[in-house]
């Protein structure tokens, strides 16, 4: 059986650009359910205030997810394999995305929507990274577009596809995704979560699955909550 490792990032006190209430939170909740319920070989967390990241071949590394930490940890970590076919990688993303230039970014931490090249991660960067680990099936999961402001000309993250990788968006380029007082989460993670735990028939045990049961149910979780 093949190996599950899990990368997740969560940011809420960005320096430059709105704070978020839930980002961090909804990392962690995605580490622990991996971790506790499906029992993933690693998981590894960035956040503010996270242990360093560690690893057998390589010194730790800082986990604070600002432009230069996880520069470094794309770099060191995925210069070359460390997983096998059969294997799994995951990475879960909370926080700000922008879309500049007709490519989609991350924001870190110390992330600055005016230099959004120098100071934002490219989602195509990411996904070429991880596709360097070896591992058969890489799937991200991002939520990255909670306003008005994230987005640039009216469009939010989402429109770039990721070849050879399976990519789950909170909410397509035109729709905003929400962050929900009352659960303390974000639509997003609270509907993925969701349906990772279903069982039985209605199962989401493929990940195109779970593609369709988001897709359903996250406008359904912001309606509820008389958000969207």
């Amino acid at each position: 059986m093949g190996k599950n490792w899990a990368i997740a990032i969560g940011i809420n006190d960005y320096q430059n650009m709105r704070p978020l209430k839930f980002a961090r939170k909804d990392a962690e909740a995605v580490c622990q359910f991996f971790q506790e319920t499906l029992h993933f070989d690693k998981v590894d967390l960035f956040a503010d205030g996270a242990e360093p990241v560690r690893y057998a071949d390589s010194p730790p590394l800082a986990a604070k997810p600002t432009v230069g930490n996880l520069d470094n940890f794309f770099h060191v970590r995925f210069e070359r394999p460390f997983l096998e076919p059969g294997d799994n990688l995951w990475f879960f993303f909370a926080g700000h995305g922008k879309r500049h230039k007709g490519r989609d970014y991350l924001m870190p931490i110390d992330g600055n929507p005016r230099r959004v090249e120098q100071m934002g991660i490219a989602i195509d960067y990411v996904a070429e990274r991880l596709r360097r680990s070896g591992a058969d099936n890489v799937i991200l999961m991002i939520d990255a577009c909670r306003g008005e402001d994230d987005r640039d000309g009216g469009e939010g993250v989402g429109r770039q596809q990721q070849k050879g990788i399976i990519t789950l968006f909170a909410c397509s380029p035109n729709e905003l995704s929400y962050e929900i007082e009352e659960i303390e989460q974000g639509a997003f993670t609270h509907t993925l979560l969701a349906g990772l735990q279903i069982q039985g028939a209605g199962n989401c045990a493929t990940v195109e699955r779970l593609s369709q049961y988001l897709r359903a149910k996250v406008p359904e979780v912001n309606h509820r909550y008389n958000t969207g």
